[in-house]
């Protein structure tokens, strides 16, 4: 019988190809029988929110962050050329044009690969984010169990 591999993921970037580049890792690890966790946690949260406005009640700096924030995976920049905004517009159709799979796409693949998508608590609460305001199926946890999962980690890799 052979040991179950694991690959830990930090999502700390909320950049759209820094956050593709996770799934896309994660997604292979999983096809390779790995149990994987992605720990989003500050901007990589980003890629948890939902892309529709959920109303919630929140204090003048939560509702601050929450606007300046990207809603959702698809609403994200790129690293780099950016060029307000058109840069994520350019690669969206190269991703087409090549029919490859698409962020928001990616993440459904995670989830339906059971790949264990973590919210960090602390930076929930640090940006003024609520659970209603991520996706569903989703787990929410505080450094210390990314830390567990990430000790009998194979493949550690921070984002």
């Amino acid at each position: 019988m052979t040991e179950q591999k694991k690959t830990t993921i930090v999502l700390f970037s909320g950049d759209y190809d820094k956050v593709m580049a996770a799934y896309i890792i994660a997604n292979g690890a999983a096809a390779f029988d790995h149990e994987v966790t992605i720990f989003h946690t500050f901007w990589g949260l980003n890629a948890l929110r939902k892309d529709e406005n959920v109303p919630v009640k929140k204090g003048f700096m939560e509702k601050m962050f929450g606007k300046m924030m990207p809603r959702g995976a698809n609403k994200m920049g790129l690293s780099k050329m950016n060029f307000a905004g058109m840069g994520p517009k350019m690669i969206k159709d190269i991703i087409k044009k090549h029919n490859a799979v698409p962020l928001p796409q990616l993440i459904e693949m995670a989830q339906e690969q059971e790949v264990k998508l973590v919210a960090c608590t602390m930076t929930m609460d640090l940006l003024g984010l609520q659970k209603e305001e991520l996706l569903e199926d989703i787990e929410y946890a505080g450094v210390a169990a990314y830390l567990s999962d990430a000790q009998e980690g194979n493949v550690n890799l921070f984002i």
